[in-house]
């Protein structure tokens, strides 16, 4: 994201976050998150009764939030529970940011039981409240701050995000989540993985492909059961001997691309293929490519060895 950053509501200085942005963590859970761009100067839509978008965090759960920060930016409050002005700004940005129903979520810091939040973002003293967009830091004030112009710079805060695509709503914490049906063609392959029939359960998902060709949980199910189907019955030691005896055998690198993300070699898998994109050409190199595209689907878009991936397979592409 830019640099640029909601005005400080405090003369008492920014923070300086940049040791946060080695943070990523590698997964999230954000149960529900929909994606419900809203104005930012608009009125809040109204909380359930009870609802609080707020919640003290340590750190691996804070790691969670920061992903999180992709649907809707955070606001983190760092304090002390020995300082009564901190309990004093965590209740006020409670009550402020429970008003915005999703749209913002408050994660509460003890630095007193957890100093590596703290130190992350290089916070010098407490109650410090910054900020989380995209997974990156914004810094927005220290010390005390009257409540409307906490009230103000949030706004500005949400004027940042759609800025920078911010603009989705998250349930509430501890909030129940709704089970969605499962459409019948995914409930008939899914059937059909647990019986072993990976040929009906892939027949399955391509016929919902061909009712809904842009159904993108059905692709990724197709992706995933046609990698077992693969290695149903593969032995990764042979593979590996096979692979080493014969570098520039396309089956057989690409077997053992396969059972790497299998086993959870996912990286390896990557770099292998990458590799071998780069000495192929012709319908040897777009048999490669398909295959690496492939992996990339089974193991999600967002993920970061994927996104990494996905650039040095450019590099070596064009």
């Amino acid at each position: 994201m830019s640099n640029t950053e909601p005005a400080a509501a405090s003369s008492r200085g920014a923070v300086d976050l940049s040791g946060l942005g080695a943070q990523n963590p590698q997964a999230a859970q954000v149960p529900g998150a929909e994606h419900a761009p809203a104005a930012p100067g608009g009125p809040p839509p109204p909380a359930a009764e009870g609802a609080t978008w707020a919640a003290s965090v340590n750190q691996q759960e804070f790691t969670q939030l920061v992903q999180v920060s992709n649907t809707a930016p955070v606001v983190v409050s760092l304090g002390t529970g020995a300082s009564p002005a901190s309990a004093k700004l965590d209740a006020t940005l409670r009550d402020l940011i429970d008003g915005y129903a999703g749209r913002l979520v408050l994660a509460l810091v003890d630095t007193d039981r957890e100093p590596a939040i703290a130190q992350a973002f290089r916070v010098q003293q407490v109650p410090a409240v910054v900020a989380l967009l995209n997974g990156q830091p914004v810094p927005l004030f220290q010390g005390d701050a009257a409540p409307e112009q906490i009230a103000s710079l949030l706004q500005e805060l949400l004027q940042l995000g759609v800025q920078h695509g911010v603009t989705g709503t998250v349930p509430p914490f501890g909030a129940p989540q709704a089970e969605q049906p499962v459409p019948p063609l995914h409930q008939e392959a899914m059937d059909a993985i647990d019986a072993g029939d990976y040929a009906g359960a892939i027949a399955a998902y391509r016929k919902a492909l061909a009712e809904k060709p842009n159904d993108d949980d059905a692709q990724t199910g197709l992706q995933h059961v046609e990698l077992l189907q693969r290695t149903a019955f593969s032995d990764l030691d042979s593979a590996r001997k096979a692979a080493a005896d014969n570098p520039e055998g396309i089956d057989e690198q690409l077997a053992v691309a396969d059972l790497d993300v299998l086993g959870g070699h996912v990286e390896d898998a990557f770099a292998r293929l990458v590799s071998l994109v780069g000495r192929t050409a012709g319908e040897d190199r777009e048999r490669v490519r398909a295959r690496l595209v492939s992996l990339y689907a089974v193991v999600g878009a967002q993920d970061e060895r994927v996104v990494k991936s996905r650039q040095k397979l450019a590099r070596v592409l064009f």
